[in-house]
């Protein structure tokens, strides 16, 4: 007859050499706090607040003034960390006033106007992000959004300062070139992946030059998009039924892009959470090789998600040639915002919500810049933005780093303290 063990209630089992004890002390309600500070949102609030100490410290270490109290230190310590403290409100100060609110204006109407050049800088950043992060959902790495939205703003402005047509139809068909012009640029990536295997990222690379050097070209010559009498590479203004309408007067520059972008939100979100071509584009990215077993077409779903991110790409350089340019674009109407794009989609997670929040974050970066380096002189100069979007891109990139800053427990809930404890059992 085998032997059965009976355990006593309220006895512990034991533990083998060089096995840790279960942790069955730990509160329900330690557990629930650890999955939220280990939540994606609260690692990148905190690498933007820990962007922004790290900023501080680099506006004071290059500010003048900071340099002549810490010349006398050790006489008067009090003087060098009332400079620093200076330095870092004020530059911080006057990025807010430049983005969000000034104080210093006479009426809410005039001190509300940072915020509307937020919202505008914000708009063509949404719509890229959208792009890029809807590529990076199905497993593509889209660097390419500066060929696709030249290529938008290309097709988008010849329609809008060639044809003659009726008002909101005029701007209703640019739009679309735009989009279509966009989508076929980014469909080439696409297709050639499908087809060949070729890599997304050489391909987006050298579509940029393409693209960069092709409108370069078609704005020095006449009767391609340079303006009519014109020998500088410029475009003819965009006809007044081809401009986005503006949304809260002309004294303000926000234009109705920004409500496509909103929509340009919501349309992602549905297209992950309700459709099944979102289901499809979620299976391939997390895991082509099951995606096939499962009988969906991965080929044909890495050219689909091409085409709508290269068309959520494009209705960013919509924005900028019929809204925010609109008296002629050159080669630089992209701005940047290709690849800013990418920051704002790895901010915020490539999430529909998380890139609308990124989006205005760093349209606010580059509307407070201005504004930063005015009120503060030379003393900052306007390439700490970059270096704070760089900042927040290194810390998103490394959240245990952010952990181990912040003291926040590892994903599987433990803290240093408890780690620490477990290994001296483990030694024991």
């Amino acid at each position: 007859m085998s032997e059965t063990s009976h355990t006593p209630p309220g006895t512990v089992q034991p533990v083998a050499p060089g096995e840790a004890k279960p942790d069955t002390t730990q509160p329900r309600s330690n557990k629930v706090l650890a999955e939220i500070l280990n939540s994606s949102i609260v690692i990148s609030i905190l690498a933007v607040v820990l962007a922004m100490v790290v900023g501080a410290i680099l506006i004071a270490l290059t500010d003048p003034k900071v340099h002549t109290a810490a010349g006398y230190f050790f006489a008067r310590p009090g003087d060098t960390i009332a400079a620093v403290w200076q330095s870092a409100t004020g530059a911080y100060g006057a990025l807010f006033q430049g983005s969000i609110y000034n104080f210093k204006r006479p009426d809410f109407l005039n001190g509300i106007r940072p915020l509307t050049e937020t919202l505008t800088f914000a708009t063509p950043l949404i719509l890229a992000g959208l792009g890029v992060g809807l590529a990076f959902r199905v497993g593509m790495f889209n660097i390419g959004g500066r060929g696709q939205m030249l290529i938008a703003a290309a097709c988008a402005g010849w329609v809008g300062f060639t044809l003659d047509l009726p008002p909101v139809v005029h701007l209703l068909v640019a739009i679309a070139a735009g989009i279509i012009g966009g989508a076929f640029w980014g469909g080439i990536v696409g297709v050639l992946k499908a087809r060949t295997g070729a890599h997304e990222v050489i391909i987006t690379i050298m579509l940029n030059y393409v693209a960069f050097y092709l409108i370069t070209f078609m704005l020095s010559t006449q009767g391609l998009l340079q303006a009519p009498g014109s020998n500088v590479p410029k475009s003819a203004a965009m006809a007044p039924n081809s401009v986005l309408p503006k949304l809260l007067g002309d004294r303000y520059n926000l234009h109705a892009g920004f409500l496509i972008a909103i929509l340009a939100v919501v349309f992602v979100w549905w297209l992950f959470s309700r459709s099944s071509i979102g289901f499809r584009f979620r299976a391939v990215g997390e895991n082509p090789n099951a995606a096939r077993v499962a009988g969906i077409d991965v080929k044909n779903t890495y050219v689909y998600a091409m085409l709508l991110s290269g068309g959520l790409i494009g209705l960013a350089g919509v924005s900028q040639v019929l809204g925010t340019v609109t008296s002629g674009f050159d080669n630089g109407i992209d701005a940047g915002i290709g690849f800013d794009a990418i920051t704002v989609a790895l901010l915020g997670r490539s999430r529909p919500g998380g890139i609308l929040i990124a989006g205005i974050l760093f349209g606010a970066l580059k509307a407070g810049g201005y504004s930063m380096q005015a009120t503060q002189g030379v003393n900052v100069p306007i390439d700490i933005v970059l270096v704070l979007q760089a900042l927040i891109v290194l810390f998103i990139a490394a959240p245990p780093l952010v952990r181990a800053i912040f003291f926040l427990p590892k994903p599987d809930g433990s803290t240093r303290r408890t780690r620490r404890s477990a290994k001296k059992e483990v030694s024991a």
